[in-house]
């Protein structure tokens, strides 16, 4: 199989599994026990929040663990809801559903912002809708696209009006330059899962200096941030993948040219195919295509035989047919809409299976085509 779904989740590196396996064999010790092997666990906690901070350009004490991205969204959404006063919550309309579902639970009012039809938020229309607002969250990169947002004059933007901002950054980690110095929010959220790290562990940055409520009560872990007892495997492995991240730095040419190498054949040797979102401003791993005359539901199908893992967009929308609140924000409905599917590239992917890819995704469309002209889907399901 050739895993082109990274945007859902990537394989963990071997030195990220090597750092695991000595405290998921022997490395049962409660972090917040008083004997050695509990100050053992708790020291290489404290080693691995380094790792990620060092890696985003924050300090250790700015780094909150959670159990992954969706519990680090929820987090910095529900500590500013109680930080701000009255205003409404300003985000995204291309948001993930982990924001989307997580303010409309405030008990606020929610104002979407609009993008344009490349996918990049609207920042005149974004203007418009700062008076009145007590809160900011717009991610880093959308998941389904891969287009970059305009993050760093967002922030700017809010930092003149004194509105805190928070970003999901879930999906930008390991694929672009993700220095929070640089960008300015006061909250971001990471996945370890998306950056070749374990599943199950992710980190929150909080600004250092912002007050800061937490979402989860119970002990005092995470100095008091946090309660639960830490997941002291999990931890190490995104600060082992955090480390691995920083050491390959941000030279993404590699991801550049696999994904340039596999839309190339596709829009050379197939009539009918359309890149969607800003064919620059993008993640370097990300190609979101629509195939004319295909139903990507059918198409997922028949390149899963044939050895190509992809998916119609957000993992959170698997086996949905209709075109995604992502597609449709940016004008993207109808047939083209249900037509598209997501190809996303990781550093452990290879310039041959780009191009093993390309030629066998265009066997699929060709072959979904003969079959809709004679009127019969590869389910047995007539076309309409």
């Amino acid at each position: 199989m050739i895993h082109l779904d990274a945007n859902a989740s990537t394989p963990m590196l071997p030195e990220v599994l090597e750092a695991m396996l000595p405290w998921l064999r022997d490395g049962h010790a409660n972090p917040s026990g008083a004997y050695a092997g509990a100050r053992r666990a708790r020291a290489a906690i404290e080693q691995a929040r380094e790792q990620v901070a060092a890696w985003i350009g924050a300090e250790s004490d700015e780094i909150i663990f959670t159990s992954g991205g969706t519990e680090s969204v929820n987090t910095a959404l529900h500590s500013l809801d109680r930080l701000v006063g009255t205003g409404a919550a300003v985000v995204s309309s291309i948001e993930h559903t982990a924001v989307l579902r997580c303010v409309e639970d405030l008990a606020r009012l929610v104002k979407f912002a609009p993008v344009h039809p490349d996918g990049r938020l609207d920042l005149e229309q974004f203007a418009t809708l700062l008076p009145g607002a007590a809160m900011i969250s717009v991610m880093a990169s959308n998941n389904e696209t891969g287009v970059i947002q305009p993050l760093r004059e967002i922030c700017t933007m809010a930092r003149e009006r004194g509105i805190p901002v928070h970003s999901d950054a879930v999906q930008s980690a390991g694929k672009t330059e993700l220095n929070v110095r640089h960008l300015g929010a006061d909250f971001l959220s990471l996945s370890a899962h998306k950056f070749h790290g374990p599943k199950g562990v992710g980190a929150l940055y909080a600004r250092r200096g912002i007050r800061f409520f937490p979402f989860h009560h119970g002990g005092s872990q995470e100095n008091g941030r946090r309660g639960g007892t830490e997941n002291t495997p999990g931890i190490v492995g995104m600060g082992a993948a955090a480390a691995a991240m920083l050491r390959r730095g941000n030279d993404h040419r590699a991801l550049h040219l696999m994904r340039d190498t596999f839309e190339s054949a596709l829009l050379d040797g197939l009539p009918g195919v359309v890149i969607n979102g800003d064919p620059v401003k993008r993640l370097p791993n990300t190609s979101h295509l629509s195939f004319a005359a295909c139903a990507a539901v059918d198409l997922i199908q028949l390149l899963d035989q044939a050895g190509i893992e992809c998916s119609a967009g957000s993992a959170c929308m698997a086996g949905k047919i209709r075109p995604s609140h992502v597609q449709l924000a940016m004008g993207i409905d109808g047939a083209r809409g249900r037509g598209s599917l997501r190809f996303s590239f990781s550093i452990l992917n290879t310039a041959e299976e780009a191009r093993n890819a390309a030629a066998i995704v265009k066997q699929a469309v060709e072959r979904l085509r003969q079959m809709k002209s004679s009127a019969t889907s590869p389910c047995g399901l007539a076309f309409s």
